[in-house]
């Protein structure tokens, strides 16, 4: 287990910011070095099941996730299936002076022969979600 806590301020006004970020059907289109492909299996309301392969760093992760929005102030990602299942990622929108400030915590869970990746440390995963992060913001910013 690998938890972790990320802040990023992104010069956007929050319901942009909130956007881009929750949604996972243009993670493809958006930033495709991240998520190479994404398949939504159900979305009902606020709730979305969707199938993603993700890269974090080094790592390939097949993942079935749930995600739950509560507009604009709060993403969060369920893994319920997949090579991190069990993990639980809280993304938070606050408004600031500077535009929106983006709380992430991560509990990140592997499996199998994922866990041997473990050995590089927290620090590594920190580093490599944070790339993503930068990402997302250097949309929202343009």
């Amino acid at each position: 287990m690998t938890k972790f806590s990320l802040e990023k301020i992104v010069n956007a006004k929050r319901e942009i910011v909130f956007e881009i970020l929750s949604n996972y059907d243009n993670y493809q289109k958006l930033i495709p070095q991240h998520f190479p492909s994404v398949r939504v299996r159900s979305v009902r309301g606020n709730i979305s099941v969707v199938e993603e392969h993700m890269i974090l760093g080094d790592l390939e992760l097949l993942i079935m996730a749930k995600h739950v929005t509560t507009e604009p102030v709060l993403h969060e990602i369920f893994i319920i299936g997949g090579d991190a299942k069990g993990s639980y990622i809280k993304q938070q929108f606050i408004t600031v002076s500077e535009g929106t400030k983006i709380v992430v915590d991560v509990d990140l869970k592997l499996k199998g022969k994922m866990k041997i990746s473990k050995m590089f440390g927290k620090n590594k995963f920190k580093h490599d979600y944070s790339k993503i992060l930068d990402d997302f913001a250097k949309i929202a910013e343009n």
